[in-house]
């Protein structure tokens, strides 16, 4: 529980909930498209482009809302009835690299990193996970699911940029074709474009897209040069949502992320705030800008709730739309 939400804030934040869900899957807005810009100044603020692929996906199959709404429905029943996953799930990582130049085609150590870091942080095994305000102690969670790096695949291509629109998902269209989905998690380390640190697909989406791509120069641990997002986090971030996680500030003012142990934000919040950082919605909260699903720097993010391991658990479970990597 987040212990300094009242009573009528919890009630206001499920009725909300409901409400918000509908939005989220039925909305529809521009497309993001393919940016040719590769050569633009150091990104000021972390991009995450997966609410708008959704928002373009969801334009472009209407069936795509059904099967996400199905899959909400079955979360919120795994969490009423409690029936997680027992024992451990293990994530098998396919690696899809894409590149133009030397710098693009990053090295197995770079990728390596991205695994440790994703290991340490869905474990709470990372350095800074002791950093969580005493606040927000109740709620920290060890996740304990663990990924391996199974393979690697290199691609040379003559592409500056790849935009989101998942052309690097495609072999057809000079990218590559995900291996075993269903039973794999595909990431794609490229040159994005457009500010775009990286982007993912929620559960429900096609098989033949799913995955997480991530801008190589914020691939794992990759240097002071790419500071502030030097530190995997990007990675952390964007397999969050291919877990189902939304956007701690539920991408509109004051909105819900379907969790109820975080406290509602008014938006994203960027760079590292300064303890505590209150929300001006209902309550007044603490925001935990410190989750790994706002937009804070890398240095900035180092936890996930118990409600998020929970919704991140369920769609592990038999009948889930993650079950194929489940025990």
């Amino acid at each position: 529980m987040y212990f300094f939400i009242t009573k009528n804030q919890t009630i206001m934040k499920r009725v909300f909930i409901t409400a918000f869900t509908a939005l989220v899957l039925f909305s529809c807005q521009n497309e993001q498209t393919e940016s040719s810009d590769s050569t633009s100044a150091a990104i000021a603020h972390r991009g995450c482009a997966t609410q708008e692929v959704l928002e373009a996906q969801l334009k472009e199959d209407p069936t795509l809302a059904i099967r996400m709404n199905e899959i909400e429905a079955f979360t919120s029943n795994r969490l009423l009835t409690n029936r997680l996953v027992n024992g451990k799930v293990e994530i098998p990582v396919v690696v899809n690299v894409l590149y133009k130049t030397a710098a693009e085609n990053i090295s197995d150590a770079q990728i390596q990193s991205q695994i440790d870091v994703l290991n340490a942080d869905f474990n709470a095994l990372n350095s800074d996970y002791n950093d969580v305000p005493a606040l927000f102690s109740g709620v920290k969670a060890n996740v304990g699911i663990t990924f391996v790096l199974e393979k690697i695949n290199r691609k040379s291509t003559t592409k500056t940029s790849w935009g989101t629109r998942d052309a690097m998902k495609k072999t057809k269209q000079g990218g590559l074709d995900p291996t075993s989905p269903t039973t794999k998690l595909n990431l794609w380390a490229c040159t994005i474009g457009g500010g775009i640190l990286g982007y993912a697909q929620f559960p429900g989406g096609s098989s033949a897209t799913d995955g997480v791509v991530i801008d190589s120069k914020y691939f794992g641990v990759s240097g002071s040069a790419n500071y502030p997002y030097n530190l995997g986090r990007t990675g952390t971030h964007e397999v969050g949502h291919w877990m189902n996680l939304r956007h701690i500030w539920g991408d509109a003012s004051c909105g819900s992320d379907l969790v109820s142990d975080t406290p509602t934000h008014n938006t994203a919040n960027y760079g590292v705030p300064a303890y505590p950082h209150y929300s001006t919605c209902t309550g007044t909260p603490v925001e935990m800008t410190m989750n790994y699903m706002d937009y804070t720097d890398d240095r900035g993010m180092y936890m996930f709730s118990l409600g998020q391991k929970s919704r991140m658990a369920a769609i592990f479970t038999s009948g889930g739309p993650r079950a194929g990597f489940g025990i």
